[in-house]
Order: structure tokens, then sequence, then C-alpha cells
């Protein structure tokens, strides 16, 4: 058979979530609720505060993020990422309860933090998030005591001191006044009932019924058997201050032979007290902590983890300076690791025929990004620099080419005499006779012809020059031309007024020119003003190279940079002459070598002498 919470053999009798053997759940409460305040300072920001007596504890973030949960008692001791440093995931003890610290690493993973502990606390902690990127929201939850509900009919058959669902009650001469200030509403039942505090076993002393007389011991020297300690405990840790106890067995009063326990008085037996072992101090070791995600999602990438040294002592584990684990090999920060192969890049067909039948056009093929297991994914998850081109230009050789002709020009080029019309005359690509010709050849087209619109009778026009050459020699310059008025007869001009052509439109003197690119050339500002009005001073001026079209460019010769810095007006200073700073008294050559100037008084009566030397020794006139 089976032995039930109550240690009765046989008994069905279990521990329900409120901690109570054979309980219905009814004597606690369950305390959760979401945190979901909008926080905008970084640091630290209190949760929640987790009671004394507070079991099945559990504290999670909703969600991945950046931030953490720290854990501290109400006294100040931080137990869990504490000061700025951010503990590993694993145990620790705090508040009389072992933590659990979760930090999921998986890249996968969208779990957050988490502190779980079975409690109960034996004081108030304090729950705070690191608070680093907006609060994803903090999920907690808790079970306190809370009031037992108890029928009457079991209070009147209850005997004093006897156990209640495996607590002890209260004493009969409880206030009943105090009886009602713990009444209160159940979370779980909604329903009212008293309330009597949970006294572990063995706090209080048990009540013998009023009936009952106790048994008389026989006197010490009387007894046969008595309880001697005959050693201890192993101690709880091989260093670092464990504990033990002493051990006491029923012996014989006289030969100090070991008999049964039940020779003895149980009454009487000491109640071992805990004593402390194994004072020195635990050897300092490496303490890993989990490695980081990888830095490559797929391909050979690296992970990073902490390495502390830390030491344990009174069941604490404290981080300590790096030498005191120099007897040990320190393990390696850093790790190659690969999560998956990468996707490749695959030519899926051959190149197509070029765009065009002859000269250059452009062909074409299917370029996929194909991961590791043969199927298509999205190009980011190639590498974009390895990518293999997917279109490229292809030269289908010479095309036959042709003469392509304008009609001739309606109007002769002059209203009387010889003139002559004009055509335009090109060298194309014929696709459509398909030539068996390379080229257009040498056997241009004219492209103008005379024309004659019969003799001139004193006709006036403006007459234009040739062009001069342009104004620069690379990049865009001027060029000019003379234009007169003039009257044409046969074989002959004579030169006008130019008012006698104001009629007609004349023809443009000027006109924009551009020879070749000048390439890139030096560009300056000008000079900043002297940083100093006397004495050297230097300036300055922006210098730069630019190109054609005006935009930055390395392509300057350096040996032909202007200069950035000039020195500027290096001659020397003139003091101004004040004609009211005068020297008062004829011996003010004694104010000065008594260092008398720095007093008003002495300055203005002495004010040529002291400006002299103050000239010559700056800083000389102080402040008093």
């Amino acid at each position: 058979q089976s032995i039930g919470c109550d240690d009765y053999l046989g008994s069905d009798k279990v521990i329900d979530k409120c901690g109570i053997c054979g309980g219905d759940n009814t004597a606690c409460k369950v305390v959760s609720g979401v945190f979901k305040h909008t926080l905008t300072n970084l640091g630290y920001h209190k949760i929640v505060e987790i009671p004394e007596g507070a079991t099945k504890i559990n504290i999670t973030e909703m969600s991945k993020s950046n931030n953490y949960l720290a854990l501290r008692s109400r006294s100040g001791r931080s137990i869990i990422n504490g000061n700025w440093a951010i503990d590993r995931p694993g145990r620790y003890e705090g508040g009389g309860t072992m933590f659990t610290y979760k930090r999921p690493n998986e890249i996968s993973s969208t779990a957050g933090e988490s502190f779980l502990a079975d409690g109960p606390t034996n004081e108030v902690l304090d729950v705070y998030m690191i608070h680093q990127q907006p609060n994803p929201g903090i999920h907690y939850e808790y079970i306190i005591p809370g009031d037992n509900v108890i029928s009457p009919q079991l209070l009147a058959h209850r005997r004093p001191g006897e156990p209640l669902n495996g607590q002890l009650g209260m004493p009969e001469s409880t206030n009943h006044e105090d009886e009602d200030l713990h009444r209160e509403t159940d979370t779980l039942t909604g329903q009212s009932a008293g309330t009597f505090p949970v006294i572990q076993p063995g706090r209080f002393p048990s009540h013998q019924p009023e009936n009952q007389v106790p048994a008389v011991q026989p006197p010490r020297q009387n007894r046969e058997y008595n309880w001697k300690q005959i050693g201890k405990t192993e101690c709880t840790t091989t260093c670092g201050k464990g504990s033990q106890y002493p051990v006491f067995h029923c012996v014989n009063r006289i030969t100090h032979e070991e008999v049964s326990e039940s020779y003895c008085d149980s009454s009487t037996k000491p109640i071992p007290e805990e004593e402390a072992c194994n004072l020195f101090p635990c050897p300092a070791f490496w303490d890993i902590g989990e490695w980081s995600e990888c830095s490559k999602t797929c391909g050979l990438g690296m992970q990073h983890r902490q390495i502390l040294c830390r030491q344990m002592y009174a069941n604490r584990t404290l981080t300590v300076q790096q030498y005191r684990c120099h007897h040990l090999e320190k393990p390696e920060t850093t790790s190659t690791c690969q999560l998956k192969i990468c996707s490749e890049w695959q030519i899926r067909t051959e190149w197509t025929s070029c765009s065009v039948p002859c000269g250059v056009g452009q062909r074409t093929r299917d370029v996929k990004c194909v991961s590791n297991l043969g199927d298509i994914v999205d190009d980011e998850e190639c590498n974009m620099k390895l990518r293999p081109n997917d279109i490229e230009n292809c030269d289908m050789g010479p095309c036959a080419k042709s003469w392509f002709l304008t009609e001739w020009s309606d109007r002769c080029s002059a209203e009387c005499g010889d003139g002559v019309r004009t055509r335009a005359v090109v060298c194309m690509t014929n696709h459509v006779s398909s030539l068996p010709l390379e080229g257009c050849g040498n056997n241009r087209p004219s492209e103008t012809t005379s024309c004659n619109n019969g003799p001139c009778a004193g006709k006036v026009e403006w007459f234009a020059g040739g062009w001069t050459q342009c104004s620069t020699e690379c990049g865009s310059g001027t060029q000019q031309r003379e234009v007169i008025c003039v009257r044409k007869t046969e074989g002959n001009f004579d030169v006008l007024n130019p008012y006698e052509c104001l009629y007609l439109e004349k023809p443009p003197s000027q006109q924009s020119c551009y020879l070749k690119p000048c390439g890139s050339k030096w560009f300056h500002t000008e000079w900043s003003t002297c940083s100093k009005s006397c004495e050297g001073g230097f300036r300055v001026r922006e210098v730069r190279c630019l190109s054609d079209d005006m935009t930055a460019s390395t392509q300057c010769d350096p040996q032909l940079k202007p200069e950035e810095k000039e020195p500027c007006n290096t001659q020397d200073c003139i003091p101004e002459i004040d004609e009211n700073c005068k020297d008062k008294y004829y011996n003010c050559n004694v104010v000065v070598q008594a260092r008398l100037c720095v007093y008003t008084y002495y300055k203005t009566a002495c004010c040529a002498s002291c400006t002299r030397v103050a000239n010559r020794q700056p800083g000389f006139l102080g402040r008093r």
C-alpha cells in the first residue's frame, strides 16, 4: 500500500497546490497579472513585489527582447542580474528558496526570460526589469496562503492541538477580534471563511488534553540508559562553509554500549543544533556561460560565451579576479559555428539568342538561388557578390550599311544671284534591303547643289564674316564674328550704316564653342580674412579637384595644387596712441619697478608707463 502525505499507510491524501496535505486548494490565493507599462528611461524598473510565504512563483517575459529580468531582496541584496552585471542562466538561492533563471538562446525561439521557484519565500522579494527596448509585457504569478474553509462540525470535534488539514490551528485562547481581521474573500472560491494562521509543526509546544496526566520520568541518576553524542553528520560541503549536526544514540549508562532508542526517553533526547564546518574557501573555478547565437545564419560563423572566474562560499557563488583561476586552463570564449549550409547560385538555362541580328545587342539566362535541399529561395539567402550575370552584351558583327538621303531643300540660300540648296546625307544600317556591304564606302553623295534666283538689283542685307577661334583650348568658350550691313550689286558689295538693315533679322555675332573636355582641374575659393591685423597672421581658402561635370575628382596633378594657406599682415603692430594716457608724475618708472600698475590708481596716474610695460609683457596687468 502507498503512504499518504500524512505518513499513514493506505492513506490517499496528497498535497494540494496550496502545500496542504489533504487540502482542497481553497486555503491559498493565486495572484497573477501582466506588467504592460510603457517605459521611457533606461535602467532598472520595479515590476512586482513577491511577498513572504509565496509559492509556485513564475515571472515570465511574454516575448523575446533585449531587456533583462532582475531579482533582489527587500534588504537590497542582489540575487540575479544586479549592479548592471548579467548572470548566466542557472539556479540561484534567494529568499529561502531556489530560483531557476532561464534565457532561451535559440535563434528560432521567441520565448522570453523567466524566473521560476517552488517557494515558500521567507522574505519580501522585488522583481525588476532592466529596460533597454519597448516592454513586451511581463506575466507574473504566485500563490500565497489564504483563508482555510473549516466547517463548524469539524471545529466542535477537534481536540486542542490536533492538526487540521496538515496544519496546527490557533490556540483556543485566540482573540476572536483578531480572527475577524483575517476574514476576507478567497480568490479561488469567492467564499468568506475564518482564517487560521499556518503554524509549522514543532514551532509551538503541543497541548496535552486536560484530563491526561503527564507520565512522571525517573530521576536522571536512576536511569539505566542515557542519550550520548557518538559523532556528527557528514558536512554538507567539502569547502566554502557547510553545516553538520551532532548524532545522539541511546547507550547503557554504565557500559556505554549502544542499544535501541526505545530504551531511552525520547522527550529527553537533545535536539541537534546546526554547526558550521569546512569554513575554508573552495578553489576558484571557471564558470562557463552559454554560447551566443551564431553570427551567420548559414555557413561558417562565430559565437561567443562569457567565462567568469568564480568561487563558492557560504552557499553563494561570487565572481572574483581572474588570477585566482590561473591554475586552471581558461576555456575558449569564441568558437566557429555553422547552423546550416548556405544556399548557392545555380545557372538554370543556357544563354538566349542575341536580341539583334547584327551589331551589338543583349542576351539573357536564368540564374536562381537554390538551398541545400534543392528548393528555389529568395536571392537574399545567397551571396549577392557571387551572383553570376544573367544578362550580357552580344556582338553579331557589322550590319550592312547604305547612304540615306533627304529631298533637296525648297529654298535657295540666296534670294538673288548664285546660291545653294541642301539635303541631309547619313550612313545607316539598312535592314530592309540587307545590302551585302561592309560599309557605306567613300562615295558620299553631295549635300549641296547650286541654284540661282536671278540677278540682284541693289538689295540690302546683313553680311556675316567667319568665326574667330574659340576663346578656350578646352571646355566651354565663345567665338566672335563681324556682322555688317551691305548692298549687293553685280560683282560688288557696298557697306552701309547698320540702321539700313534694322528691318532685317541680324545674324548673331557671338556663339558658344566647345573644342574638347578639359579633364579634372583645381578650383579654389577666395582667400579668407587674415587672422591677425599685424605681426604675421594667416589666411586660408578651400581647394578642390573637380571634373568637367563639376563633381569631385582625384585626377588633378598634385604638383599643381594651389596653396590652401599663406601668411599675411607681416608688418609690425603700431600701438594706438591715446592722447589722454599720460604720466602725471616724473617718477612713474618707480611705480613700474614696484609692480604697482596692477592697482587702478597707479594705472591711471602712470598710464603711459604702465601701458608700455603691459605691451611688452602680456598678462602683466592682472586683476586685484
